[in-house]
């Protein structure tokens, strides 16, 4: 949770004058300001809170505290109370991170923190994170997140972490590099005259100087121990002789020294102390709602809590705020831990009295919390008290459960902490286990846990046979299918789902939609997808569930990209980067690939190139799946649309290797696809054709039968394409059919159907931009776009297409003499020997660095040569310096 950060009162300005050490440490702290992080570690009750509170308090820079419990090991709640402590220096997630929290998916913590980073990047004042109590996290996980974070964050930002152990960072380095403070228990222990100090103004105890030496002796300069004493021996008969009698280790000297303080407190005060110890966090109305059977006597029941607190701060009796109003607080978590253990231990010796027991106290915080719109806390409470139907009841969320707002972890570790007799009793904690697992992406056990719910409802009998249960069993099998693309299975199991599901299940109905649409469009049925998708899209709209709304936004820029629509396609996809927030959800790299797709099929290269980038980055942030193979795919098809074949085949050939490795199989086809571009560009049409064959590739069949002069038997292959695309309705595979059929027709001497059905490819891409579909097809365009030049069809769109393909190095016209004559003419500057080399390699395919190991030249050599070609080509890119010089006859 977050903690705005307070002065304590243990040092007031007048004693701190006298500490001197203390002032060392304050000034350590402030000098530390200039590196990276500053460790506080030491051993319980040495007051390393109390130092870096007091530190903060004259500070002038602003702070975020974050003070970490145990469940801070799931990254969604560490991240979402992270988000809450940045937002008291002024920073802001914003609704792009904040909803990749609620994303079914695991996602790795340096990056959702790599998405931050701009936005403390852009901060004008520098600022203090502090991390407190960050042992009790113990996170192999969180070590490694926050490694990332102190090799990478801005200057304005300085991490300090509080911890009773050393973390698993790399101090070491971080010594080396002097970015790395640090304060340990000696440097907090007292001294003999700062106990003297302490005791005598601070807790006002008159004691000798014998005493005194003896005291700090016993407690070897132990603050939590001094404190814990001082406060015994207040109002002690024989504070001499209290001194003289206790001894041991530090954990027999709390124990001991705890019981003594409760002692002297009243009656009243020791029960609320107890009977609030089971909270993390305090306030009073909370308080109040736990502690309520004790405070009927009270003349103000409603403010008895409130007050108990404030008392509670002014005797110092280990509490601390975490507001400035007042209205949160904690106690000391060593004072906390044993307040627990004697609370375990007076219910277990007065059990026949009555007693409230601890479970009884969870519920009422639960209670509480619930009533306060509080749910993931009310679900914690719920949980310790083993209240099964309360925790269950809590999880469901009432409309939207908690497993889609991203409470996966909390939830998983409590359903395995359940015992069986207990799952077998409820066989819906089996369908929520499956669901939690499924989240996770922890699928091998997905179907275990579903048939475990089917055996469980066998046992129990019709009654427990609830439809909703069956349906939601049959979407989470439908969901798993997904993963595998099984269109057949997802149908299944998705109108199963619908079949049984309540109507007032919107969360499983919508996602089940969306499954539903995913296996239309997997079948190529782009209408009944587009109904499921709309469906899905509405009730995710309804209910708020941002992850469906984005999905099913998705889906229908898939459909309509596929019909040719590239405009709404895009309208689509900018609507799902609206909806993504700002830096934008994971998911979003779907969108931004679609945007791709759309920008390489226009022809603007260098926009696809941006968005492609931008969705790899986004889909590295998922675990275990597909999308970062997808996103490198389309980048080697643009790199040999950009003539860097050589990259694109290197590309391809490192994607396949990690599809394997991965098992992304479905992956496998459209990698072969491009690679069978590549062997066409080099010739290989033997290996292209292999490739073909192996994958079932029909689109790639036609054009190796084109490259192999076999026009007749491209034809045939095309015409069962076209009759397949006509009848699903494909209009994308449609409109490449007949480019490629005005090719083959082109190629087999029936110029005019050529020409004709070239025209009506043409009209069909008109209105949406189509230029890539036309010219990837590479020099088998090339006659027939010179055959059309010379019949009056759609002259704008003939002429935009006879632009770009002479700018990809293909001239319609063969005149090379001429060119080479006018070549000198026309440039300003002729290209010397060693450019004219550069330029060979650079139409061969080579990359710059391919070109400084082939000349034994610099790679800042090669870029330098070719912005000087560029220039004197007059041209911006490599494929048009290809072009612009094989026009003037220099290639």
């Amino acid at each position: 949770m977050f903690e705005p950060i307070l002065p304590t009162k243990l040092y007031t300005p007048r004693l701190r004058s006298k500490m001197v050490r203390r002032l060392r440490l304050l000034r350590r702290l402030n000098d530390g300001l200039g590196r990276k992080l500053t460790l506080i570690s030491a051993s319980p009750g040495c007051g390393k809170t109390t130092l870096v509170s007091q530190w903060l308090a004259g500070c002038p820079r602003p702070a975020a505290w974050l003070s970490m419990d145990e469940e801070d090991r799931d990254p969604v709640r560490f991240l979402t109370y992270l988000f809450a402590a940045m937002r008291e220096v002024g920073i802001d997630a914003g609704e792009g991170i904040l909803g990749t929290l609620q994303t079914s998916r695991p996602l790795r913590l340096e990056m959702i923190l790599a998405a931050l980073l701009p936005k403390i990047g852009v901060t004008p004042e520098p600022f203090i994170l502090v991390l407190d109590d960050y042992h009790v996290v113990d996170s192999k996980t969180m070590d490694d997140a926050v490694a990332w974070l102190i090799e990478h964050m801005p200057p304005q930002m300085h991490l300090v972490i509080v911890t009773r152990q050393d973390p698993d960072l790399p101090l070491a380095r971080l010594r080396v590099r002097d970015e790395l403070t640090e304060v340990r228990t000696n440097d907090l222990r007292f001294t003999t005259s700062e106990t003297a100090e302490f005791l005598g103004t601070v807790m006002g105890l008159s004691l000798s100087e014998e005493d005194i030496v003896l005291l700090a002796t016993r407690t070897e300069g132990w603050i939590a121990g001094l404190q814990l004493a001082a406060l015994s021996m207040q109002g002690h008969p024989d504070a001499s002789g209290f001194v003289q009698s206790f001894t041991g280790s530090h954990h027999h000297v709390m124990d001991y020294l705890v019981e003594e303080v409760l002692q002297t407190q009243p009656v009243n005060i020791q029960d609320f102390l107890l009977h609030t110890s089971i909270l993390d966090r305090l306030s009073g109305p909370l308080c109040d709602a736990v502690f309520h059977m004790e405070a009927g006597n009270q003349e103000d029941a409603s403010r008895f809590g409130q007050e108990m607190l404030e008392y509670l701060e002014r005797a110092n009796l280990f509490i601390v705020p975490l507001d400035n109003m007042r209205h949160w607080y904690r106690y000391h978590h060593l004072f906390a831990d044993l307040l627990r253990k004697r609370l375990h231990q007076r219910i277990i010796q007065n059990k026949e009295k009555g007693v409230t027991d601890i479970a009884e106290l969870h519920i009422r915080a639960s209670a509480w919390y619930e009533d306060n719109g509080l749910v993931m806390e009310a679900f914690h409470h719920a949980a310790a008290a083993h209240d099964v139907d309360r925790a269950v009841r809590l999880i469901e969320g009432g409309g939207m459960p908690l497993l889609f707002r991203g409470a996966i972890t909390p939830i998983l570790n409590w359903l395995e902490s359940l015992p069986q007799t207990e799952l077998d009793a409820r066989p819906s904690l089996y369908v929520m286990h499956a669901s939690a697992l499924l989240m996770a992406g922890q699928m091998k056990e997905v179907e275990r846990k579903l048939q475990a719910a089917e055996h469980a409802l066998q046992g129990a009998g019709q009654a427990m046979k609830t439809p909703d249960l069956i349906g939601h069993m049959a979407s989470i099998r439908a969901a798993l299918a997904v993963s595998r693309h099984q269109a057949d299975t997802i149908l299944a199991e998705s109108r199963l789902a619908l079949e049984h599901l309540h109507q007032g299940n919107l969360p499983v109905r919508a996602a089940t939609m969306w499954s539903l649409g995913y296996a239309h469009q997997l079948q190529g049925d782009h209408a009944a997808a587009g109904l499921a998708y709309s469906e899905a899209l509405s009730i995710s709209r309804k209910i708020g569930h941002l992850i469906i709304t984005i999905m099913a936004e998705l889906g229908l820029g898939n459909i309509r990209e596929a019909d040719n629509q590239l405009r709404a396609a895009a309208g689509a996809y900018q609507q799902v980067l609206g909806l993504a927030g700002d830096p934008p959800l994971p998911a979003a790299c779907e969108a931004y690939l679609g945007l791709a797709r759309i920008a390489y099929e226009r022809n603007d290269l260098d926009t696809a190139e941006q968005y492609a980038l931008r969705a790899f980055q986004l889909a590295q942030q998922f675990e275990d799946t597909d999308r970062a193979v997808a996103c490198e795919v389309f980048l080697a098809k643009l790199k040999l649309a950009l003539g860097e074949w050589r990259e694109a085949a290197a590309v391809l050939a490192r994607v396949d290797r990690s599809a394997r490795q991965q098992h992304f199989l479905n992956q496998i086809p459209h990698i072969a696809e491009v690679q069978v571009l590549i062997l066409l560009h080099q010739g290989d049409v033997e290996e292209a054709d292999r490739l073909a064959q192996q994958y079932g590739l029909q689109f790639s069949k036609a054009r190796v039968h084109l490259a192999k002069d076999h026009p007749a038997a491209a034809l045939d292959v095309l015409e069962t394409l076209r009759r397949q695309a006509e009848a699903n309705n494909r209009e994308d595979e449609r409109l490449k059919v007949m480019v490629l059929q005005a090719i083959a027709l082109h190629g087999n001497g029936d110029k005019i159907k050529a020409v004709k059905r070239f025209a009506d490819a043409l009209a069909l891409a008109e209105s949406e931009g189509f230029i890539r579909t036309f010219l990837d097809e590479g020099a088998p365009m090339k006659g027939l776009l010179r055959e059309a030049a010379g019949y009056d069809i759609m002259p704008n769109d003939l002429g935009r297409l006879l632009t770009a393909m002479e700018a990809e190095g293909l001239e319609i016209k063969d005149e090379p003499d001429r060119r080479s004559a006018q070549a000198g003419k026309l440039l300003i500057e002729p290209l010397s020997n060693r450019e004219l080399e550069v330029l060979r390699l650079i139409a061969q395919g080579l990359s710059n660095r391919e070109i400084s190991e082939r000349l034994f030249i610099a790679l800042t050599t090669v870029k330098g040569h070719n912005r000087i070609i560029f220039d004197k080509l007059q041209v911006k890119r490599r494929t048009e310096a290809v072009a612009r010089a094989r026009q003037l006859g220099l290639l």
